[in-house]
C-alpha cells in the first residue's frame, strides 16, 4: 500500500492516470505529447506506477499500451472508504472514478478493450481450478462454468438459482493449463456483427503469489463495455477472497449481461 500512496502523491503521476482515465491503453509516445518533459521521465513516472499496480503493460509487437489498474484504489476504498457517508465519499471522486471508469480505444492495432490485472496469494493450479471448476464458479459468480475445456468445446455460464438457465455461452480457443485461457463470451443467440467477444485469462505465478491478467476485447459497444467493467472486478474480488481466505465477499455477484440493455 506504501507504494500506492507515493505513487499518487507525485502530480506528474497523476497527470498520467487522468490521461489514461480519459482514453485507456495509450503508449509512451500518446502520453508524453502533451507532457513538458523528456520521455525517460516519463518513463521513470510510468515504471513508479506499474510498481505500484496501477498501470498495467499490454504488448503488442514492440508497442507497449498503459492500462488503468483498479486493483490498488479498490482496496484502499474497500479498506478506509467504504464506511463513510455519501458526503465524504463525493469528496474523493475523483479515486472512485479512476478506479470505475474506462474509455474505448480507437486505432488500426488490436488492443484488449478491457484489462483486469490482481494478485493471488495461491498456486497457479489452484486459480486455474477455480477458473474451470463448475462448482468453484457457482460460490463466487453465481453461475456455474460449464465445460471439458478442451480447444474446441462450448463453454455455458449456467444460473444456479434453480431454472438452469443459461446467460452466457461461447467457445473454448485455446486452454493450456494451468496458465492460459482463452474463450469467446456471447449472449446466446446473439450474433454481433463483428464477432463474438474474447475473454483471456492469463495466470502467471511466482512463489506463492499468482498474478492473474484478464482482458476482454472485441466489445461490440459501450454499453458492453460499461456492464464488464463493474462486472469483472466484482467476479474476480470474490475469487480472490475465496482461494485466499475460504469465503466469498459479503455482496453478490455482478451480472455483466446489463452489457447489452
Amino acid at each position: 500500500m506504501d507504494l500506492v500512496f507515493k505513487a499518487l502523491a507525485d502530480p506528474t503521476r497523476r497527470l498520467l492516470l487522468d490521461r489514461l482515465r480519459e482514453r485507456n491503453g495509450q503508449t509512451l509516445r500518446e502520453l508524453c505529447e502533451h507532457l513538458e518533459m523528456a520521455r525517460q521521465s516519463a518513463t521513470q513516472h510510468l515504471d513508479i506506477l506499474v510498481g505500484a499496480n496501477l498501470v498495467t503493460v499490454v504488448r503488442r509487437g514492440r508497442e507497449r499500451f498503459h492500462y488503468l489498474n483498479p486493483v490498488p484504489i479498490r482496496e484502499i476504498e474497500e479498506r478506509w472508504i467504504s464506511g463513510f457517508e455519501k458526503p465524504r465519499l463525493e469528496a474523493i471522486s475523483v479515486i472512485k472514478n479512476l478506479a470505475e471508469e474506462y474509455a474505448m480505444t480507437d486505432g488500426p492495432t488490436p488492443l484488449p478493450t478491457f484489462v483486469y490485472v490482481t494478485y493471488i496469494r495461491a498456486s497457479a493450479e489452484q486459480v486455474w481450478q477455480a477458473l474451470t471448476d463448475a462448482d468453484l464458479t457457482a460460490r463466487y459468480w453465481g453461475r456455474s462454468n460449464v465445460s471439458d475445456w478442451q480447444p474446441g468445446s462450448t463453454w455455458e455460464h449456467r444460473l444456479v438459482d434453480g431454472s438452469g438457465r443459461v446467460d452466457k455461452v461461447g467457445r473454448v480457443i485455446e486452454a493450456e493449463p494451468p496458465t492460459r485461457l482463452v474463450i469467446t463470451f456471447e449472449v446466446p443467440g446473439d450474433e454481433p456483427p463483428g464477432g463474438p467477444s474474447v475473454v483471456t485469462f492469463l495466470v502467471e505465478p511466482h512463489r506463492d503469489i499468482v498474478r492473474l491478467t484478464v482482458t476482454h476485447e472485441n466489445l461490440p459497444n459501450q454499453a458492453m463495455l460499461d456492464g464488464i467493467s463493474h462486472g469483472w472486478p466484482a467476479v474476480l474480488a470474490n475469487l480472490k477472497s475465496l482461494l485466499e481466505t475460504g469465503e466469498v465477499l459479503p455482496q453478490p455477484p455482478l451480472e455483466m449481461s446489463r452489457a447489452h440493455t
